[in-house]
């Protein structure tokens, strides 16, 4: 029996306090694309309650155009399951192709009309030949969670609307692959720190979802890139897999976001050498970066020194496997807290288990090593948090809205920092980088000082 195998027969059938939406979110992917939109081919429950997840509740991000409450949805009904939804769909695409002004419209199929066939492909197809920019993804609730919808949307608008490709390769360009979009609250504004880093650091980046996306035009700039950077544990590996098959592309796969001077200017030498490009532009960068970073921490030093006695020094966490580990470097390695519990809550792929699993033991921080726990049940997480005894003054507790009681009880602090969020109102936030490190410090010891 393979690893993968005997990981899904251990899920539970029922699962509380879920920390993720089921794939037919991907239309929140649509929506981060200037100019896409999504039509969901699916239920009004299904639509409404995967934006409510991923938008309204995490951290009330919402999403304007053909995104939220205004996003073209079919609607199934139980006469669509009796009698086929194909019609339905059809009307709905007409309707949509007159009513929106898009550069590229998405159909996302759920489980109803998956599960009665519905002949999508073909009723896209058909609209395709006739010249409109239309494609579509299967993403049924009932393979795989919104971070899997997400990659099969990637793949479609890829192989659907960027299509072949025999031209040249561009040097120092680079197309980005991070976060999924609207499933961390921080996304907006961890994409453009990332994106400033690299640009920073002398490359073209090619940015595909969030504020800096131009457009559909980034879409087809894609196989024009020197390689593809996946900055996540595993979320966009799939799709990078598929680049290199494509067009011959390949790319580079970090797992570790970079929070910190540290590991930010560690992040850039390894993509400026992976680009071979010049360095002297990427070094002059780190520097000047380094010296602001640490102008702004040795004033925070006479804070610290100050207060220490009220500071924590143990944390636990959940959250998806990339800021998990994103995080829990930076707490325990540029910081010095000591991580009791880590809950990676993503439905992370078997197949990448036992690398991050690895990481946690061997690479957070010299002599720190502690075991992850990978659980989606919020009944299992917060008894996994409820076990922890921290011993060292205050703790903190990092994770999403559902363990907010738990640290009432533990009289912890706490912060959001993954979905569901329904405490925070976020406009414009990065944690990761150099800039984003200095908020996250700004949080952490802001809820110490306010006793939150």
């Amino acid at each position: 029996m393979s690893e993968e195998t005997k990981q899904i027969k251990k899920k539970p059938t029922v699962i509380s306090n879920v920390r993720y939406a089921c794939a037919v979110g991907a239309t929140n992917t649509v929506v981060a694309i200037k100019g896409a939109v999504p039509i969901a081919n699916c239920s009004p429950g299904c639509q409404l309650k995967t934006t409510a997840m991923l938008t309204f509740e995490n951290a009330f991000q919402g999403s304007i155009a053909a995104g939220g409450g205004n996003m073209p949805s079919a609607n199934a009904t139980e006469n669509d399951v009796v009698f086929g939804g194909i019609k339905t769909l059809d009307n709905l695409i007409k309707s949509t192709l007159k009513i929106y002004e898009g550069d590229l419209f998405v159909v996302l199929t759920g489980c109803t009309g998956e599960l009665i066939g519905d002949n999508v492909p073909d009723l896209v197809r058909s609209y395709q030949e006739a010249g409109y920019p239309i494609v579509y993804a299967n993403t049924p609730g009932f393979k795989g969670n919104n971070l899997f919808g997400h990659e099969e949307v990637v793949n479609a608008i890829i192989d659907q609307f960027v299509g072949p490709y025999k031209g040249e390769k561009k040097k120092g360009l680079v197309n980005l692959w991070f976060e999924t979009p609207y499933y961390n609250q921080n996304w907006r504004g961890d994409y453009q720190e990332l994106a400033r880093i690299l640009r920073g650091a002398g490359l073209e980046v090619n940015v595909l979802f969030g504020p800096e996306n131009p457009g559909v035009e980034a879409w087809k700039k894609i196989p024009q890139a020197q390689f593809n950077l996946v900055v996540s544990p595993w979320v966009g590996v799939r799709n990078a897999e598929h680049l290199q098959k494509k067009y011959d592309q390949p790319f580079l796969h970090i797992p570790e976001i970079p929070v910190g001077e540290e590991a930010t200017a560690k992040f850039i030498r390894q993509v400026v050498e992976y680009a071979g490009i010049d360095k002297a532009q990427s070094e002059e960068f780190i520097k000047q970066e380094a010296e602001i970073y640490y102008y702004y921490l040795e004033h925070f030093s006479e804070f610290f020194a100050e207060y220490w006695y009220g500071m924590p020094s143990e944390f636990a966490i959940t959250a998806d496997a990339a800021y998990a580990l994103a995080y829990s470097k930076f707490l325990a390695d540029q910081i010095g807290l000591i991580p009791k519990r880590v809950v990676i809550t993503d439905d992370t792929p078997a197949k990448f288990r036992p690398a991050i699993t690895e990481y946690f033991k061997n690479n957070i921080s010299e002599g720190v090593s502690i075991d992850v726990d990978f659980e989606e049940d919020g009944h299992e997480v917060i008894k996994l948090i409820e076990s922890v005894e921290f011993k060292a003054g205050k703790p903190l507790i990092l994770g999403t809205s559902w363990e907010l009681n738990l640290s009432n009880e533990k009289e912890a602090l706490f912060f959001e920092i993954s979905t569901p969020s329904s405490e925070t109102l976020v406009v414009n936030r990065s944690h990761i980088g150099y800039r984003g490190a200095l908020q996250f410090l700004e949080r952490i010891y802001s809820a110490s000082v306010g006793g939150k």
